[in-house]
């Protein structure tokens, strides 16, 4: 790997941060964004999703018609062989009941066709305070469950007492009870750092620090950092992991641990089907729990409750080629894709329509891959007046994620639960604009405590309607005609009762970003933290950018759309700035017909008939 050192770095610091680039690790040469990022600020998002890909399985089990019951379906997943189908003929299934993959691992659920096969349910399943129309989980035994309710303490747990290097593929802990090689996911969480404001990367959900005490968190009380590896070899008490730690802040001072289950569900994936959520009851459509190496691929996906997807505790699994349509709230817990607790996760090439949050990260989730996703009409009954954002991210721990490709109104780093850092937004559209929103209007919106973001080649703003470059604490201008909005502690730039942050700003990296207030690509010194003792970044030596973070080359499935689809270097787009072609999610919902069984919803807008193998024929067979 070749390394420039820049007359940009003019200070011992930001020479620090270039040695950072020279003595890369191994397990980051030859990154895509090498030369532009520190590699202590990514990560190899190559990994995410599936290992190996989404398996194409051929041999169905059983294939059953409408009439069938939930009771039938169970059955047939519960003695299905492994890699085999549980096939849906088409038709419509009236369903009094959920689907439950009851801890049998390597079963797929497969409709005729999103078109074909419609589940209509009735009722859910529930487990342990949690309801969902599909459920694929494991509930451990081994955690412990009184009066009925999971209470996230399992019974296995340990000190973390070695190996907390970023990186790290070994770490030693003090019990390897029930852990098996090759089978057991482990989380690894540390203490959050304490109430006082350490000026580098801080994970913290304390009141006053966030807008709502989050004592319990996503997992173990006050540890909001986790990542959740693979147990690949076990020696004694040392632990070889896959992958390796992703943070570069673990530390023996923040007690960090370790707990996990025996056994997790893995390798089912539910697929080709039409579902619809409104009179289930379920608090979700689609949950994982437990899980490692599931997925959801080409479904409809209509009305759910809290959530159309959930991953909760759940890692490398895949949800894409997929449209969801609406919440039954709009308001309060009304999402899309939910990342609750989970890491390596892909969601990718999918559409969201009508609803609130449609991509939400709302616990850990280092490693997770969000890309080439649309998102339209994300409505928010409490206001129309009101911008909500396709990416939000939501609460402490969330960490070394990658939004790419995706096109939609913009992100929402809020202080909510906590505080984020480390996270890549790389060739999105991001709009910050819809019909009819005048309040929140801002592409980028990173309140307080939002640090170490970084922003490579997107393309920002709505022609005409964003004049103000940045809205900034002190001198706020104009927030809802700014396309970035940082470092408040309140909305549209004002502050709370929380305090503003300098830092969210300063420590961002943004490089290469075409804006419509500038109406040009701006590659700024004075916009990348090539000063920071920590986690700084030197200015890159080049206007070139890789087509993508984590794919190596055009995907299978794009289609003949011009590749890249989104940045500055882009020129003959669609979009009037010119930089922007519509993605192959985006190509699919501008092609889909109406469906006359749903009415119009408020914004003028229909549910639409869906097939993924039609307008993705090339999804039958790709891995990820």
């Amino acid at each position: 790997m070749k390394i420039t050192i820049t007359r940009a770095i003019v200070n011992p610091r930001a020479a620090a941060a270039c040695i950072a680039l020279i003595c890369l690790p191994a397990f980051l040469e030859g990154q895509s964004w090498s030369g532009i990022m520190n590699p202590q600020r990514a990560m190899d998002w190559s990994k995410a999703g599936v290992p190996g890909g989404i398996p194409n399985r051929t041999t169905n089990y059983k294939t059953f018609a409408p009439g069938v019951t939930a009771e039938q379906i169970n059955d047939a997943i519960a003695t299905c062989p492994s890699g085999q189908v549980v096939f849906l003929a088409p038709g419509n299934y009236q369903l009094e009941k959920g689907i439950d993959f009851g801890n049998h691992s390597n079963v797929t659920l497969r409709g005729a066709g999103a078109d074909q096969t419609f589940l209509v349910f009735t009722g859910s399943e529930e487990h342990w305070g949690f309801s969902a129309d599909i459920f694929i989980e494991n509930f451990d035994p081994n955690l412990p469950h009184p009066e009925g309710k999971y209470t996230g303490k399992p019974s296995n747990t340990a000190d973390w007492t070695g190996g907390y290097s970023q990186g790290a593929t070994e770490v030693t802990l003090s019990s390897t009870a029930h852990l098996v090689a090759g089978k057991s996911v482990i989380c690894l969480d540390q203490l959050d750092d304490s109430d006082t404001d350490n000026g580098a990367v801080w994970v913290s959900q304390k009141r006053g620090i966030s807008a709502v005490e989050n004592p319990s968190g996503t997992g173990r009380k006050g540890r909001a950092q986790m990542q959740m590896s693979l147990v690949t070899a076990i020696r004694g008490n040392t632990v070889t992991i896959s992958p390796g730690l992703y943070m570069p802040n673990w530390k023996a001072g923040q007690s960090p641990g370790a707990w996990w289950a025996d056994t997790v569900v893995s390798g089912d994936g539910v697929e080709d089907l039409s579902i619809d959520h409104a009179d289930s009851g379920a608090r979700s459509g689609i949950q994982f729990f437990n899980a490692y190496g599931c997925w959801v691929k080409g479904i409809r996906d209509i009305n759910s409750n809290r959530n159309h997807v959930w991953f909760s505790l759940t890692t490398h699994s895949v949800v894409r080629d997929s449209y969801f349509y609406g919440t039954q709230n709009s308001i309060y817990l009304s999402y899309g894709i939910e990342l609750f607790m989970g890491a390596d996760n892909l969601v990718e090439n999918n559409i969201f329509q009508h609803i609130v949050s449609p991509m939400i990260v709302n616990g850990s989730g280092p490693g997770c891959v969000w890309a080439y996703n649309y998102a339209v009409d994300d409505y928010y009954s409490a206001s129309r007046d009101w911008l909500m954002t396709g990416i939000a991210i939501h609460s402490a721990g969330t960490d070394m994620l990658l939004f790419e490709g995706n096109d939609c109104t913009g992100i929402n780093a809020d202080y909510i639960h906590g505080t984020h850092n480390l996270i890549t937004l790389f060739r999105n559209q991001l709009t910050g604009w819809e019909s009819g929103r005048f309040k929140g209007t801002t592409a980028v919106h990173l309140y307080c405590f939002s640090r170490y973001f970084n922003f490579v080649g997107n393309v920002l703003g709505k022609k005409g309607f964003h004049t103000t470059y940045e809205d900034i604490p002190p001198d706020g201008t104009d927030s809802n005609h700014a396309v970035y909005t940082m470092a408040w502690s309140g909305n549209e730039g004002h502050t709370s009762e929380l305090k503003n942050d300098p830092l969210t700003a300063s420590t961002s990296l943004r490089w290469g970003n075409f804006d419509t207030a500038t109406n040009g690509a701006r590659w700024e010194a004075s916009e990348v933290p090539s000063g920071l003792g920590e986690l700084g970044n030197p200015v890159p030596a080049t206007h070139n950018l890789p087509a993508s973070f984590y794919l190596p080359g055009k995907p299978v499935w794009w289609g003949p759309m011009p590749w890249p689809a989104i940045g500055p270097d882009v020129t003959g787009g669609n979009d009037p700035t010119g930089h922007v072609f519509a993605n192959p999610a985006e190509v699919c919902y501008s092609s889909c017909p109406v469906d006359p069984a749903y009415p119009e919803d408020i914004s003028g807008l229909r549910v639409l008939v869906f097939n993924a193998g039609k307008h993705y024929p090339a999804t039958a067979t790709h891995g990820p």
